[in-house]
This record gives C-alpha cells, structure tokens and sequence, in this order.
C-alpha cells in the first residue's frame, strides 16, 4: 500500500513537471498555500479565540517556573550576603592581628608572651608571615565572592524585571482578548439582525395598496370638486333658512292664482 502511494505521489510529480516544466514547484506551493488559506478559512472564528486563550493560560507555568527561579536565588543571595558578612569579620580580625605582630616586632623585643604562652622574636616573625600569606589570601577569595554576590545580583534583577514583563504581557494579552471577545459578540449581534431580513415583496405590495388607495381618494375628492360638493371647505353658508314673515299670504296669493281660471270658465 505505500509502495502504492509513493508511486502515486511519483507519478504526479512527473506529470505536473512534464506540463508545468521548471514552474512545476511553484504552482505546488502555490497550490499548497491556497489550501491553507481555505482551511484557516473555515475555522470558526470562536475556536481561534479559544486557542488564544489556551495559549495565553500556557504563559502561566512559564510565569510560575521564573517565580521559583526569583525566589531561589534571592535565598541564595541572601545566604551569599550572610556568609560574605562573616568573612569580612574575619579578614577585619586577621587584619588587626597581623598589624599588632607587626608592631611587637618593631620594638625590638626578642622575646614575647601571648595568652600566657611565651614566643621568641623568630617564632612571632614566622607565625606573621604565615598569617600574612592566608589573610592575602583571604582577601583574594573575599574579593571573588564580592564579585560572585554583584554577579548573582545582576542576575537577579533581570530575572526579575523578566518576570515583571512577562506577567505585565499577560495582563495585556488578557485585556486585548477581553476586548476582542466584547468585538466577536457585537459582530454577532450584526450578523443576527443582518439576518432577519423583512420581506421585500410584502413591502412593496404595501407601498402599491396605499399609493392605489390615495388615487382613489384623490379621484372621488376630483368628482366632488366637479360637482359643487367641495371637499375641506368652511361650511360658512351652511345656515338653516329662515321662513318669510308673509309666509301666510303668499300661500294664499298662490292658490287663489290658481282657482280664479276655474271661475272664469264657470262665468261664460
């Protein structure tokens, strides 16, 4: 099956470089980089900010990790300070001893008691040389010591201002996530009212009733304005009329107009 395969993937090499020639490996990476982008593509933008999350909580340990580191070595340079304290006290004290020899020996003595034992001239010149021989060298590892303390120093005042960005980047980084989330929910909230869409045809079928129905109005109020009716005018003549006060005698006048023909007739 894989000697299948890797035929296969043979095959196809020399087929793309038979059509596409030198340009063959191009067109794969291009290929290639095109499918790439399509698949990040289709990652649902939620996975991507989970995975941001992921590795900004993965920043924890690392963060953890160069506490203890911190922690360690302020132990050790305070152990360091301690000890380097005790052996300044004692160079300070070889020191004060050498000088006192070197001054009983200026005086010319031959002979010298210390601690109620007595020493010659000789044996107190020997013993200074000695003790100046090991407080030189004394000093020699006191200075390198000093040097190591100044060093572990350094060392951790880097350390702590790495510590000190490290956790000032992660608070950054959860600040921009923070961020991006309230972006991903307002983007969302578009994309959710982008998709209640109203119904176009509905609204144009509204737009038309009440266009049809204000050309009807406006034709009836044409037809009343034709016919005298006058529409949204002052009703000022609208007066109920009044009876004439010889209302009586003109009934009267009116139909005896009426029978005095029939009277005549009768005459002749």
């Amino acid at each position: 099956m894989l000697k299948r395969g890797l035929f296969g993937l043979a095959v196809a090499g020399l087929l793309s470089t038979f059509v596409f020639g030198r340009e063959a490996v191009s067109y794969l990476r291009a290929g290639c980089q095109n499918v790439r982008n399509a698949v990040k593509a289709e990652v649902p933008i939620q996975f991507e900010m989970e995975r941001a999350r992921t590795l900004v909580d993965q920043l924890v340990p690392d963060i953890r990790q160069c506490m203890h580191v911190v922690a360690e070595q302020q132990v050790d340079i305070e152990q360091l300070r301690l000890a380097l304290t005790q052996k300044e006290g004692d160079v300070s004290k070889q020191k004060e001893a050498i000088l006192t020899l070197r001054t009983d020996l200026g005086s010319g003595r031959t002979g010298f008691v210390y601690a109620r034992t007595s020493y010659s001239a000789a044996d107190v010149k020997r013993d200074l040389a000695s003790r100046f021989e090991r407080f030189k060298v004394a000093e020699e590892v006191l200075a390198a010591d000093r040097k190591i303390l100044t060093a572990r120093e350094q060392t951790l005042a880097a350390n702590r201002e790495k510590l000190d960005s490290m956790m000032q980047a992660k608070k950054e980084l959860e600040v921009k996530l923070e961020q991006l989330a309230a972006r991903i929910h307002t983007v969302q909230a578009a994309e959710t009212v982008s998709r209640l869409a109203i119904d176009d045809s509905n609204l144009s079928h509204a737009r038309k009733l009440i266009s049809e129905l204000n050309r009807q109005l406006d034709v009836k109020q044409k037809m009343l304005d034709v016919e005298g009716k006058f529409v949204g005018l002052i009703p000022v003549d609208n007066v109920a009329p009044t009876p004439p006060n010889d209302l009586d005698q003109q009934i009267d006048a009116y139909f005896n107009s009426e029978k005095a023909p029939e009277a005549a007739v009768v005459v002749k």
